[in-house]
């Protein structure tokens, strides 16, 4: 009988992009049930709150797994935002980087497209993004400032679901 211990490279891959899909499956699910039964004002407070304790765990995890120490700045930002469990799920790039600046970009959002699919209307993320975005980037360099360029329920382009720009402040 296989353990996870057992499994290749390949496969652990595989099984972790798995767990994430599960991951953000739960998330939805947890929300559609809530906003079922007290509305969408009541699921959207909630899950603000619920991101903002989330969004820093992750970032703790992904600094003590890559050995980041906090206030790294850009560069370990840039650095733990590959390993968030989006980045394995969603396409996403970061862009414009430079030593007190760099923009983050969600081109591909499974959340959004598998609205788009059920013929729903974009799921109004900002709100949440903003305490999620933020959140994370604080605990990375808490001189990071988070500002949102672009996420539903604004107009967006195409090939571009969200934008974040994070700036190092002095």
């Amino acid at each position: 009988m296989k353990e996870i211990k057992d499994l290749t490279k390949e496969e652990l891959l595989e099984f972790l992009t798995d767990a994430s899909k599960n991951w953000l499956a739960h998330d939805g699910l947890w929300f559609r049930l809530v906003e079922e039964k007290f509305g969408l004002k009541a699921a959207m407070e909630l899950d603000r709150k619920a991101w903002e304790k989330f969004t820093v765990i992750e970032a703790q995890r992904i600094m003590k797994r890559l050995n980041l120490e906090p206030g790294g700045g850009i560069p370990a930002l840039v650095q733990a935002l590959k390993f968030r469990l989006y980045a394995l799920i969603n396409v996403q790039e970061v862009k414009e980087v430079s030593g007190t600046r760099c923009v983050f970009r969600m081109n591909r959002c499974r959340v959004q497209e598998a609205r788009q699919s059920q013929g729903l209307p974009d799921f109004p993320c900002k709100d949440v993004g903003i305490v999620e975005y933020s959140g994370f980037a604080k605990t990375i360099d808490s001189r990071i400032k988070t500002t949102c360029l672009i996420c539903p329920p604004d107009p967006h382009p195409a090939d571009v679901w969200c934008a974040w720009e994070f700036r190092l402040e002095p």
